[in-house]
C-alpha cells in the first residue's frame, strides 16, 4: 500500500482531524506523525493533555495505522525517515504562518516523487475557538500540578509573570505575541509576597498571613489554567512549613520557593543596607526535609532560594548551599542577586552545572533586567520569573491618571491613558456569554 503521512497535535479532536484521516486512508496507509510536547510548546501553549495520553487517544481512531512521534513543527526529519508517497493537511495552511512550513513540505517530497494532498479545510470548526472555550471551564487542581514538571521538561526556558489579583492573573494568560511563526506566551504565574502585599498596601514583611494570601491565590486560581508557583518567604518554622505545604498542594499550586532567611523579612533587594540574617545550612536542610515528608505527590515542588549572593557572603557560600540544599531534597534552586550586571549568576550557573545531582535552576532577573532569555538558558537556567513587572508598570499610569484628574477637574484628559470599559470587561469570562 501507499505511504500516507499526517501530522497532528490532536490534543482536542474534532471533525475536522476525521475528514483528513479520512482523506489519507482513501490513499493508502496512514501514519500519524503526533507532535510530541517539546514540538507543540516550542511555537504555542504546551498541550492539555501529554504525549502519550494523546498517542493513545490516536491510536484508537478509524484508520490510523501507526503513530510516531515528530519531534519538531518541521516535517523534514520525519518525511526523510518515512518517505511517505502522500502527506495530507487540511488546505488553511497555503497562507500565514504555515506557508513557509508547507513550501518545504512540496520541495521535500519531490526528491522521491511524492505528493501533497490538501482536502477542503473543514469550514465552522476552529481549534483556537475549542480551546478558549475550554479555557473558560477552567482546569483542576490535579491537572495544573503537574504543568509546570510537563513544562520543564519540554522548554528551553519557562518563562513566569507575576501576578497579584484575579485580573493581572488574566492578563497574563492571555497575552500573547507572533513572532516568527511562533506564539510567545507566559508559560506560569507567580504570587509574590511583594506584590501580593504592596497591592493591599501592606509592608513586605510577611505581615500578610496565609488566609489573606489565600483569598489572592483563590482569585487567581479560579479564572486562570496555567501553573502557579508561589512565594513562601522563609517558609516561616518548619512545622508552619509542612502545613504551608499541605495547603498549596490540595489547591493545586506547582511549588513553593522558600528563601535560606530567618528573622523580620525584609526584601532582598535591599541587601545588606538592612538587617538580614542567614538561616543555617542545617536548619534550611530541614525545613526543606519536613516540607518533602508533607506532600501527598512527587509533583509539587519545593525550590529552594538561596540568598548569599544577595547578602554578600560570595559564590562559595551559594554553592556549598545549593548542594546542600539538593541533598535534602530539594527539587529546584533559585539564585538571587541585586547587581546591576549578570555576572555573578553565570558564575553560580557554571558551578552548578557540574553537579552531579543538579535539578532545574531559576532566575529572577530583576536587577540585572538587561539579560536575554537565550542567555540565561544557554547558562542553564531553567525557570525565569518577572517577579514584580505589572505591578510596577500599573502603579505609575494609576497615579499619572489621578493627577491628571487633579489637575484638569475633570476626566477627558485621562483617557488617552485608559482602557475602555467595553475591551476591560472583555478580557473577563462571562461578560458576553
Amino acid at each position: 500500500m501507499k505511504k500516507v503521512y499526517i501530522a497532528m497535535s490532536a490534543d482536542l479532536i474534532h471533525p475536522g482531524h476525521l475528514n483528513i484521516i479520512k482523506a489519507g486512508r482513501e490513499l493508502g496507509e496512514v501514519i500519524c506523525g503526533l507532535l510530541t510536547d517539546k514540538a507543540i510548546a516550542s511555537y504555542k501553549r504546551l498541550p492539555f493533555m501529554s504525549y502519550e495520553q494523546r498517542k493513545i487517544v490516536v491510536e484508537n481512531l478509524k484508520g490510523i495505522s501507526q503513530v510516531v512521534p515528530q519531534e519538531e513543527l518541521d516535517y523534514i526529519p520525519n518525511l526523510k525517515k518515512y518517505k511517505p508517497d502522500f502527506v495530507v493537511h487540511g488546505d488553511d495552511w497555503k497562507d500565514g504562518v504555515q506557508k513557509q512550513t508547507r513550501q518545504r513540505v512540496i520541495d521535500i517530497l519531490k526528491e522521491w516523487g511524492g505528493r501533497l494532498i490538501e482536502p477542503p479545510y473543514t469550514e465552522g470548526i476552529s481549534s483556537t475557538e475549542l480551546i478558549a472555550r475550554q479555557k473558560s471551564i477552567g482546569t483542576t487542581p490535579n491537572i495544573r500540578i503537574k504543568q509546570l514538571k510537563r513544562l520543564i521538561d519540554n522548554k528551553k526556558i519557562v518563562r513566569v509573570m507575576e501576578a497579584h489579583n484575579g485580573l493581572s492573573g488574566l492578563i497574563v494568560e492571555n497575552a500573547f505575541i507572533i513572532e516568527n511563526n511562533k506564539k510567545e506566551v507566559f508559560d506560569a504565574l507567580w504570587l509574590s509576597s511583594l506584590t501580593d502585599s504592596t497591592a493591599k498596601g501592606k509592608p513586605d514583611i510577611e505581615f500578610v498571613d496565609l488566609t489573606s494570601r489565600s483569598n489572592t491565590l483563590n482569585d487567581i486560581l479560579e479564572v486562570t489554567t496555567i501553573p502557579l508557583i508561589y512565594d513562601g518567604d522563609t517558609g516561616s518554622y518548619p512545622e508552619h512549613f509542612q502545613l504551608l505545604v499541605r495547603h498549596l498542594e490540595r489547591l493545586g499550586i506547582s511549588a513553593v520557593i522558600i528563601e535560606d532567611k530567618i528573622g523580620l523579612k525584609r526584601n532582598s533587594l535591599f541587601g545588606a543596607e538592612v538587617s538580614q540574617q542567614q538561616d543555617s545550612i542545617e536548619n534550611f536542610s530541614y525545613k526543606i526535609k519536613i516540607g518533602r515528608q508533607a506532600r501527598v505527590t512527587q509533583d509539587f515542588m519545593i525550590i529552594a532560594r538561596i540568598e548569599s549572593l544577595i547578602l554578600e557572603q560570595g559564590l562559595d557560600d551559594a554553592v556549598k548551599r545549593a548542594k546542600a540544599y539538593l541533598e535534602a531534597g530539594a527539587d529546584g534552586i533559585m539564585i538571587h542577586s541585586r547587581k546591576k550586571e549578570p555576572a555573578e549568576i553565570f558564575d553560580f550557573c557554571n558551578e552548578y552545572k557540574k553537579f552531579s545531582n543538579g535539578k532545574p535552576l531559576v532566575a529572577v532577573p530583576t536587577s540585572y533586567n538587561q539579560v536575554y532569555e537565550d542567555e540565561l538558558a544557554k547558562a542553564g537556567v531553567n525557570i525565569v520569573i518577572y517577579a514584580n513587572q505589572l505591578l510596577r508598570s500599573a502603579y505609575p499610569s494609576m497615579l499619572n491618571t489621578a493627577q491628571s484628574i487633579l489637575k484638569n477637574k475633570r476626566a477627558k484628559e485621562a483617557d488617552e491613558n485608559c482602557m475602555s470599559i467595553k475591551e476591560i470587561l472583555n478580557i473577563i469570562p462571562g461578560t458576553n456569554e
